[in-house]
């Protein structure tokens, strides 16, 4: 059995939750993933969380699952041992685990134990901002919870700071009552349809600016919200972290010659995303499935890019955008790749139309991208003279409604007018 141990410098502040991660890797599930970088992911989960300190990682083989605790007896003896010589409090096991698995688990090792569900929504509740962040992540987490034979709740009275399932208080406080739990449940449901009716008049607002929606969708720690402070100059937490940003964003953006139109910074999504979570970030997501343009953000260097962009279209699927909406793959972090990759990078990104290679660090690539989503929204631009008599006061004036004059010229007989504009303007212009 390999092991791995992290130093961690020790710093002042409240005492760090002692963790170790475990990814079991099951011989005969259809979905198996590499177990290597699925143990990466899963240690960069557990690092996401600031009071976690992770001890030690490993990857354990399974020919099959243990219906009643999960591993064998062998290895739940194995790791009683190194779990207690390392002083673990708290065991991560990226998969499922049923109630009956982590009870009789917690037991054996004498610790806590959290799923790959529970460390994700621990996660979210600790990151989630906006008042419909925090109730979403809520009603999640109790219906997570009620699947759970033992588990306390008291933590849902607070509005932030994580789910209490890594240390904090309510630990010795056992609640099984269903009932209680679903009481709660219609509680958050009350406050959440008043904050989704806020929502929807904002979206009303909206939409009398007839602004084009693009949306920037990908894995989680893809560089979204680095592309999207870039584009738009704004301050969005922007780390190399997972689950960086939750709540949407959405500024406005003047296209280089092109219209003007409003980004939305969205949630990462991750493999084997909870779906309790699905279902809680749908309207979050609405954005998403409103846009005009989709903009599917990849980090093009990471080694299972391909991976994670199959998972994220099969979570955009289960949302419902529709098969229709122009999406674009944004190949980015070209400024991690070695300069040989990088040019390969480059030039299958010139013979797809769909795909746009760039660097959210660097800035290269993103005029481009500007260029490929005003062209998209409004068509190719092309440059026409006009010359319009007195009479034509009323065309003058839509032309310069549609912002599409480059200059104008009096003359004896009316104006001079050099346009830029797409085929549909144009179309638009002829029946006037």
């Amino acid at each position: 059995m390999s092991k791995t141990q992290f130093q961690i410098d020790e710093t002042d502040g409240p005492a760090l939750t002692r963790a170790w991660v475990l990814h079991p890797d099951i011989k005969n599930d259809n979905d198996r993933r590499d177990p290597v970088p699925a143990l990466a992911e899963a240690v960069a989960l557990a690092e996401a969380l600031p009071n976690l300190e992770v001890v030690g990682q490993d990857i354990v083989p399974l020919r099959t699952v243990n219906a009643g605790q999960l591993f064998g007896k062998g290895k739940i003896a194995d790791f009683k041992e190194i779990l207690s010589e390392n002083e673990i409090e708290l065991v991560l096991v990226d998969g499922p685990v049923t109630p009956v698995q982590q009870r009789n688990l917690e037991k054996a090792w004498n610790v806590k134990l959290l799923d790959r569900t529970g460390l994700i929504l621990e996660i979210f509740s600790d990151r989630a901002a906006t008042r419909e962040g925090v109730l979403q992540v809520e009603m999640a987490a109790l219906n997570y919870q009620r699947t759970r034979l033992v588990r306390a709740w008291t933590h849902l009275e607070r509005q932030r700071g994580g789910l209490g399932f890594v240390g904090g208080p309510g630990e010795t406080q056992i609640e099984s009552d269903r009932r209680a739990i679903d009481e709660q449940l219609v509680r958050l449901r009350r406050q959440l349809d008043k904050v989704v009716k806020t929502r929807a008049l904002h979206r009303a607002a909206r939409a009398k600016i007839p602004f084009p929606i693009v949306a920037l969708v990908g894995y989680t720690n893809a560089g979204k919200s680095t592309l999207f402070n870039r584009l738009t100059g704004a301050d969005v937490m922007a780390k190399d972290m997972l689950f960086a940003t939750l709540d949407p964003t959405m500024r406005s953006l003047e296209l280089l010659d092109g219209p003007e139109i409003i980004l939305s910074d969205t949630v990462g999504f991750i493999s084997d995303l909870p779906t309790e979570l699905v279902a809680a970030f749908r309207a979050t997501l609405e954005e998403v499935l409103a846009a005009d343009i989709v903009l599917h953000v990849r980090d093009i260097s990471h080694a299972e890019s391909e991976e994670q962009a199959r998972n994220v279209r099969d979570i955009l699927t289960s949302l419902g955008v529709p098969e229709d909406t122009r999406t674009f793959e944004v190949w980015n972090k070209l400024d991690l790749l070695p300069p040989d990759r990088a040019e390969a990078v480059r030039e299958r990104a010139k013979r797809d139309d769909s795909v746009l290679a760039i660097s959210s660090i660097t800035g290269e690539g993103l005029e481009l991208l500007q260029a490929t989503v005003a062209e998209a929204l409004q068509g190719a631009l092309r440059t026409a003279e006009l010359s319009l008599p007195f009479s034509d006061g009323r065309k003058r004036a839509w032309l310069f409604a549609q912002d599409v004059v480059v200059s104008e010229t009096q003359t004896d007989e009316g104006f001079d007018l050099v346009v830029r504009w797409s085929a549909d303007v144009e179309a638009a212009y002829q029946r006037l």
